[in-house]
C-alpha cells in the first residue's frame, strides 16, 4: 500500500533541497529562482526503525526490507495561485494527488536567496499557502453543489446526504478555516476524505532553518512550532543544507559530522517518522531466517487486513495471526523464547495490530 506525503512551500524555502536529501538524489532541482521545479518529483523511502535491524540480528536474518513512504516535490506556489497565478492550477492537482502535506517553511535569513514577498515570515507563508489551497477547495466545491443541489430537491437520498457533506466543508471554508477541522460522524470520514479536498488533508510542517540553528532552531521556528500547536498539527526543525551535505557522506562519516554539530541523527529520520505518524500509519514485522521485514497498515487495522498487505490471498484464506509483541521477542532474544515465556498469542479475525506486533499468518490456500 503506498503512501504519499507531498512537499509543498512557497518558491525558495528549500523544498528541493530538502527532497534531494531525502532520496539522496539530485532529482529535483534546487535553484535560486521560482517555478525551477515543474513536474512533480517522487522519491520513495525508507522509514528509519532501529527496531526491525534488532529483530534481525536476534533472528540471523539474511535480509532487511524497510517499510517505506514516497515523498512528492511539488512546485513552488505563489499567492493566487488558486486563480492561476504562477503555474498554480497544476500544482493545485498534483497536492491533491496525495495522502499529507509536508508544509517547509523558510526560517532562515540568507541576502543571496530571494524570497518571493521580499520578507521572512513563516507563519505568514504558511496562512499564504493555507489560504491558495483553501479558495481552490471552495470553487472547486461551490462548482459540484449546483447540480447537487437540484438533485437533492427531487428527494434523492444519496444527493441529499452528500450535499449535507459538502456543505459541512463549504460553511468551514467560507469562514476561512480549512477542512480537516471539520466535526464528522465515524461513517462520514471516508465519504468526506473522498471529496478529494487539500485542506482536509493532515499537515506537517518544516522548518528549514540556518545550520547554526539545526539543534535547537530559531526565532522564526518557534513561531511556527506554536502555530502547530494551536492548530494540532505538527512541527519538526530541520537544516536543509544539513541534510544535504549529510546525504553526500558515507555512513562513517555521517556520525562525526553530525556530532560535530550536536545533533543525534539526520534531522530526515525524525521528517520521515513525523510523516510516518501524520497518516495514521504503524508497524509491524515478519521476522525469520530468510528476512527480516517491516509493513506499513493504518491505526486500528485488524488481523486479516494486515494479511491482505503481504498478499490478498492471506486475507481471503485468513486462520490465526501468530503473535509476539516487539518487546516481548527481544527480551526473549527471539520466538522459541517468547513462546516458552508464554509471549507467543494466537489471535482472531477481531484482533487489531499493534505498532510492533511480530506476526506469521496462517491462512487456507
Amino acid at each position: 500500500m503506498g503512501f504519499k506525503c507531498g512537499i509543498v512551500g512557497l518558491p525558495n524555502v528549500g523544498k528541493s533541497t530538502l527532497f534531494n536529501a531525502l532520496t539522496e538524489t539530485a532529482a529535483a532541482q534546487a535553484a535560486n529562482y521560482p517555478f525551477c521545479t515543474i513536474e512533480p518529483n517522487v522519491g520513495d523511502v525508507a522509514v528509519p526503525d532501529p527496531r526491525l535491524d534488532k529483530l534481525a540480528a536476534i533472528a540471523k536474518s539474511a535480509e532487511i526490507i524497510p517499510t517505506r513512504i514516497t515523498f512528492v516535490d511539488i512546485a513552488g506556489l505563489v499567492r493566487g495561485a488558486s486563480k492561476g497565478e504562477g503555474l498554480g492550477n497544476q500544482f493545485l492537482a498534483n497536492i491533491r494527488e496525495v495522502d499529507a502535506i509536508v508544509h517547509v517553511l523558510r526560517c532562515f535569513q540568507d541576502d543571496d536567496i530571494t524570497h518571493v514577498e521580499g520578507r521572512i515570515d513563516p507563519v505568514g507563508d504558511a496562512e499564504t499557502v493555507e489560504t491558495e489551497l483553501m479558495l481552490a477547495d471552495l470553487e472547486s466545491l461551490e462548482r459540484r453543489i449546483t447540480p447537487l443541489e437540484k438533485k437533492a430537491k427531487s428527494g434523492e437520498k444519496d444527493a441529499k446526504e452528500q450535499l449535507a457533506l459538502m456543505m459541512k466543508a463549504v460553511d468551514l471554508l467560507r469562514d476561512g478555516k480549512p477542512a480537516r477541522k471539520a466535526d464528522l460522524a465515524p461513517e462520514e470520514m471516508e465519504p468526506y476524505r473522498q471529496l478529494g479536498l487539500m485542506t482536509q488533508k493532515p499537515v506537517l510542517y518544516v522548518c528549514n532553518v540556518d545550520e547554526a540553528s539545526a539543534a535547537i532552531g530559531n526565532e522564526f521556528s518557534a513561531r511556527v512550532e506554536t502555530m502547530a500547536k494551536e492548530q494540532g498539527a505538527g512541527a519538526v526543525v530541520i537544516s536543509a543544507r544539513i541534510e544535504e551535505e549529510v546525504a553526500q557522506l558515507d555512513t562513517a562519516e555521517r556520525a562525526d559530522f553530525l556530532g560535530s554539530l550536536d545533533l543525534e541523527e539526520p534531522g530526515l529520520n525524525r521528517l520521515i517518522r513525523a510523516g510516518y505518524s501524520l497518516l495514521g500509519l504503524i508497524t509491524f514485522f515478519t521476522v525469520g531466517p530468510k528476512e527480516a521485514r517491516a509493513w506499513t497498515v493504518t491505526q486500528g487495522c485488524r488481523a486479516p487486513q494486515a494479511a491482505g498487505v503481504i498478499h490478498s490471498d492471506f486475507e481471503h484464506g485468513f486462520i490465526r495471526a501468530e503473535t509476539i509483541a516487539y518487546i516481548d521477542y527481544v527480551a526473549n532474544n527471539g520466538e522459541a523464547g517468547a513462546r516458552d515465556a508464554g509471549k507467543f498469542r494466537l489471535e482472531g479475525k477481531d484482533y487489531v495490530v499493534q505498532d510492533g506486533d511480530v506476526m506469521h499468518f496462517r491462512f487456507n490456500a
